[in-house]
């Protein structure tokens, strides 16, 4: 019986830790993209590189290098740590099905990015500065 509330104890430990890290990271768009919101699948698809469409619009990803934002983005909305996202990416690379997507040092240069470059979407901490992007909605 002990053994059961334990493991239920950490799966709901595991569960607030995800809510959290999803509340901790917020999306940016440059203002060229159509969409004002997105799914969480559409998310995945776009930053795994199995779509480059959102909202009717063509849309290239920003990655952040590392980081808290970096960790709590992939954990929540792509299920891999860096280590394996990467991979993936390298995999699409190799194969020639894709181009590596542009990796930036911090948030105050995924903004800067971003909202200079016609559809492009990125990823920051949710406390970061966002001036001149617009923040899409996760449903």
């Amino acid at each position: 019986m002990k053994k059961l509330l334990y493991g239920f104890l950490l799966v709901a430990t595991a569960s607030i830790f995800v809510v959290q890290a999803k509340a901790q990271v917020i999306v940016i768009a440059n203002n060229s993209v159509k969409a004002s919101d997105v799914s969480k699948n559409d998310l995945k698809d776009v930053f795994t590189g199995a779509s480059t469409s959102l909202g009717g619009g063509t849309v290239v990803p920003i990655l952040l290098k590392g980081g808290t934002a970096n960790e709590e983005f992939l954990q929540a909305y792509i299920g891999k740590n860096d280590t394996a996202y990467r991979a993936g990416w390298r995999n699409l690379v190799f194969t020639g099905q894709a181009t590596m997507p542009k990796s930036l040092d911090g948030d105050a240069a995924v903004v800067e990015f971003v909202a200079h470059n016609a559809g492009t979407i990125g990823y920051i901490g949710k406390a970061s500065a966002h001036e001149g992007v617009k923040v899409l909605a996760i449903k």
